[in-house]
Parts: structure tokens; C-alpha cells; sequence
């Protein structure tokens, strides 16, 4: 890749700055109605008649006869809008973990399906503080209290709903990919061009049978006339530790560096706290998103704690064959997350 080969600056509601979303927040946050919640009740109470497990809920084991229509826009916002949404006032201090879980997982089955998001084969994760450090290369950066850096998560959609904020920190970031690139692209093309390289990324130790400890996949890509983001710094960084790994130049640093400097640009992300009961999506191949660090409480039961779905959509985007290596199969609404050998889903309640 030269700087004449890159693609034109991106145009489109992907394309957003902090003030975007600073001034217009009708952009990016739904209030559920007292309806809204009493139906989301009502099909969570439903499937709970069915016996089934968490892991396997379905669309027509939560059903939703008019909220269907606002998770229908939401998929539009998602792939082809603004990529973000916050849903805000569900009363989940007045439930239980498993009711809050299955109303979080049912509507999750509308928007895709769930993906394994590490090897034990859990669809719903467990975000919060565990007293691990990420200089482990088997720990995972959402499994401690450090600052996160911006990233992407290996699915197509990302849902967090909070059950507890953190006493002090733990803000979400978000940054349009769009709006960096067209940054650098004015800027500083020929950074732009190491970013298109297949540089390596660590597994952690979550390794699918048969792969390399490592996945080969370029930050940036453009394929089918998207332009599609894979990020997670210090994964590419740990990921210098294997002899076989692309070895990192001084240009490809240099633009990493740049990179982040923009992501962390206050003037282009966007800052939000989520407060308990809030739910967001975010559309994974077009934003980054961060957390973060944060100061928990002294008490178990008030200590920050997030649920999470890793979603793949239907009649999502085409993604290059390269995401194979972590993917699997890249079949739009068939793709994405962590599968190892033996790996059987399941929705754990208390991992």
C-alpha cells in the first residue's frame, strides 16, 4: 500500500466527532419506556417457563411483538448509521441476575447471534475486576482494573449492560475509525499505509486447535468498499514475543503511534459512564472503544461489574479472508469469537 493507493477520505454517519454526539444525544441514547420495560419483562418471565439454558435463548424463546420494531432500527444505527446505542432505564436493581441476564440475552437474539467470547465457551461475559494483571499472556485486559486502551472485540457487534458502576473511573470510550482514518489520510497518508500490513496479534493463550499462537490480521482493511478496523495494541505488542510474528518496523510503530493519538484525542472520542441498567451496542468493525481505569468499591456486592454479548449479525458486511484466523467462518451471522477444541456455549451466571 502507497499513499496513491489509499481509498478517498469516508463519508456517512459513521463519520462522527465528540461534539457530534456531545450536542445531540437523541444520536445515541434510547430512554425504554415503562411499555418498553413491562414487554422486555413479560418475554423474560416467558422464557423462563421454557426451562431451557441461558446459553441457548432464541428470538422466538423472548418474544417482543412491538420492541421488535426498535431493535430493527437499532441493526440499521448499528451497520449502517452511527454504530452506537445506549439503552437507558431498565430497573435492573429490582431483579435478579438471571432475570437481568435473560432480558440482556433475549434481546441480544434479536440483534444475531452469540458468540463465544473465550475458551471455556461462555456467550455471556463477566466484565469486572478480578485482581489479575495484564503483564500476564494469559490474561485478558477486561479481566482487571487497568486501563483498557482503545480496540475491538472479535465479533460484529458488542453489548454491555452495567449492574454496578465502579466507585471511581471506569468511563467507556468510543472513537469512529472513519474520522481517524480521514484524519491521517489528510495528515499523514504514508502512516496510513503500515496500517494496512498483516501484523500480529496474541491470542493470550486461547489457542484454536491447529493455529498459531498468534493471529496475522492488518489493523485496517479495505475490502468490498468498507473500510474494516482489528485493533488491540498490546496485543500486537506481546505478540513480538513469538520468532514467527511479522516483526514490528520503525514506520509500523510510527503509525501505531499516531493511531492512538488520534483515538485518544478528546476532540474525536466520545466519553459515557454507564450507569446500572444501562445497555450498549456498538458496532465492532467500524468503532473502538475503551474503559477506562478504575478504583472499585471495598464491598463484593457493589463492586463495578458489566455483563457482555460478542454478536454476529445477519446481512451484516462481507469481511476480507484473512479474519479467518480469528473468525472461523466469516459468513455474515455465522462468525466471530473464540473457539478452541471442546468448546461448548453456554451463559454462566456467576463466572
Amino acid at each position: 500500500m502507497t499513499p496513491t493507493d489509499l481509498p478517498e477520505p469516508i463519508t456517512g454517519p459513521s463519520v462522527w466527532v465528540a461534539h457530534d454526539l456531545e450536542r445531540n444525544e437523541a444520536a445515541w441514547l434510547h430512554h425504554l419506556t415503562t411499555d418498553e420495560i413491562a414487554e422486555l419483562e413479560a418475554a423474560a418471565d416467558h422464557f423462563q417457563t421454557l426451562g431451557k439454558d441461558l446459553g441457548q435463548i432464541s428470538a422466538d424463546d423472548f418474544p417482543l411483538s412491538n420492541f421488535r420494531t426498535h431493535l430493527n432500527a437499532l441493526t440499521d444505527t448499528l451497520l449502517h448509521g452511527t454504530g452506537i446505542e445506549v439503552m437507558r432505564g431498565l430497573p435492573t436493581n429490582s431483579y435478579d441476575q438471571r432475570k437481568a441476564a435473560t432480558i440482556f440475552c433475549g434481546i441480544g437474539a434479536h440483534l444475531g447471534s452469540a458468540r463465544s467470547q473465550n475458551a471455556k465457551g461462555h456467550i455471556l461475559g463477566h466484565v469486572r475486576d478480578t485482581g489479575a494483571s495484564s503483564a500476564s499472556s494469559k490474561v485478558r485486559i477486561y479481566q482487571t482494573a487497568e486501563r483498557q486502551t482503545f480496540h475491538t472485540d472479535s465479533a460484529d457487534v458488542v453489548g454491555l449492560l452495567c449492574l454496578n458502576e465502579a466507585k471511581e473511573g471506569g468511563d467507556s470510550l468510543l472513537v469512529s475509525v472513519a474520522s481517524i482514518y480521514n484524519r491521517m489520510h489528510v495528515e499523514t497518508p504514508e502512516l496510513l499505509c503500515p496500517l494496512f500490513d498483516p501484523l500480529a496479534a496474541d491470542r493470550r493463550g486461547e489457542i484454536p486447535d491447529g493455529a498459531k499462537p498468534f493471529m496475522q490480521i492488518p489493523p485496517l482493511s479495505w475490502h468490498a468498499g468498507k473500510l474494516t478496523v482489528f485493533y488491540q495494541r498490546q496485543y500486537i505488542e506481546s505478540a513480538q514475543r513469538f520468532d514467527d510474528a511479522l516483526r514490528l518496523t520503525p514506520e509500523h510503530i510510527a503509525a501505531l503511534d499516531r493511531f492512538d493519538a488520534l483515538a485518544n484525542n478528546p476532540t474525536l472520542h466520545f466519553r459515557m459512564r454507564l450507569q446500572p441498567g444501562d445497555m450498549q451496542f456498538v458496532y465492532n468493525h467500524a468503532q473502538l472503544h475503551d474503559r477506562t481505569g478504575f478504583t472499585d468499591w471495598d464491598a463484593p456486592e457493589k463492586r463495578r461489574h458489566l455483563l457482555r454479548l460478542w454478536l454476529s449479525v445477519p446481512n451484516d458486511r462481507e469481511l476480507p479472508e484473512c479474519f479467518k484466523e480469528r473468525y472461523g467462518d466469516i459468513t455474515p451471522g455465522n462468525r466471530g469469537g473464540i473457539l478452541c477444541q471442546g468448546t461448548e456455549l453456554n451463559a454462566p451466571l456467576d463466572a
